[in-house]
């Protein structure tokens, strides 16, 4: 450790809270700042003064997100740290305890993670974001749409029937005021212009990811059964790759570890409902793909099945084995070495 001093924080909104420990764990300090760039400064100050610090933050992707940006660009070294678990609740909560705690944390864990890198990785992260709320709403006024068909008058139903999707959207936007039924046609359109509107924002939205994935992580998109989205995400879930010690913590974070659920003599595992469920989802896609168009993936897949396994046993299997794959795929990558 080249740092002298343990500064843990408690993220809110408004203010934050700092608790600085020495490397004895002994206490130098507290000080509360409100959550601004006037705050920020005065905390950095403040620290500097109790020796060479190093800072563990709680919530450095939401409230501390602002203070960690500062930090990292003043030089400090900046670690993300878990909100307390209930076990380390006992001694009752409050923002000084939670400070500490974080404070404590970094004294006993070295393995404590890095601040996840800005630049491009945020830009994706903010992009993946704004894509799953778009698919969202497109999925709601396509269900509300479809809905509003099956209720329709005759003369409009007969016009709509054995549309769906896109094409749906279009004909339902181009309907007539005038025609039977006038207030239904005009939510049939409005509701058409919607999910029309809301496919021109996904285009876009993914022609933006497109541009940077291309120019940050081109190696992913030369990997089967792997798109732009998909290669954003194993970009934003993992940040600096070599935050993750092995492939098995890799796996977790993806939620492909195997979990036991073995009852007598029936061994099995199951279903893994934990980690980012984004980077699950991804790893999900791609086998998908790669089952269906990767020879060697293909051929793991069927021997899975053969031996025994289920289609949905030897897909997680097959997940796990992506997880693996990419774990190392990424580290491999320049261009991800994002942390600070």
């Amino acid at each position: 450790m080249g740092w002298t001093v343990a500064i843990g924080i408690d993220t809110h909104r408004d203010s934050h809270v700092a608790v600085a420990l020495d490397r004895l764990a002994g206490a130098r300090g507290s000080l509360a700042v409100s959550a601004d760039a006037k705050g920020y400064l005065l905390l950095w100050r403040w620290a500097q003064e109790l020796g060479e610090p190093a800072f563990a933050i709680e919530g450095t992707g939401s409230y501390g997100a602002g203070l960690a940006r500062f930090l990292v660009s003043a030089g400090a070294e900046v670690y993300e740290c878990e909100r307390p678990r209930r076990a380390e609740r006992r001694r009752g909560k409050s923002d000084l305890i939670d400070a500490t705690l974080a404070a404590g944390r970094l004294l006993q864990d070295r393995s404590l993670p890095r601040v996840r890198g800005g630049g491009e990785r945020e830009d994706l992260r903010l992009l993946l974001l704004e894509r799953r709320g778009a698919v969202r709403a497109r999925t709601a006024a396509l269900n509300q749409l479809q809905a509003v068909v099956v209720t329709a008058p005759e003369a409009l139903r007969s016009r709509l029937r054995g549309l769906s999707g896109q094409q749906l959207a279009r004909v339902a936007s181009r309907l007539r005021t005038a025609e039977e039924g006038a207030v239904i046609a005009g939510v049939l359109r409005r509701l058409g212009r919607r999910v029309r509107e809301l496919g021109r924002e996904l285009d876009e939205l993914d022609s933006e990811l497109e541009a940077i994935v291309i120019r940050l992580v081109p190696e992913l998109l030369e990997e089967s059964g792997v798109g732009p989205v998909c290669a954003a995400q194993l970009v934003v879930s993992s940040g600096d790759p070599t935050r993750m010690a092995s492939e098995a913590s890799f796996a977790a974070l993806a939620g492909t570890s195997p979990v036991q659920a073995s009852s007598g003599l029936k061994q099995r595992h199951r279903l893994n409902r934990g980690g980012d469920r984004q980077l699950n989802r991804a790893l999900h896609v791609i086998a998908l793909n790669r089952v269906r168009w990767h020879a060697q993936t293909a051929a793991y897949n069927q021997k899975l099945i053969a031996s025994g396994k289920s289609p949905r046993e030897a897909r997680r299997c097959v997940k796990r084995m992506l997880a693996r794959y990419f774990h190392r795929r990424l580290q491999m990558i320049p261009a991800l070495d994002l942390t600070p």
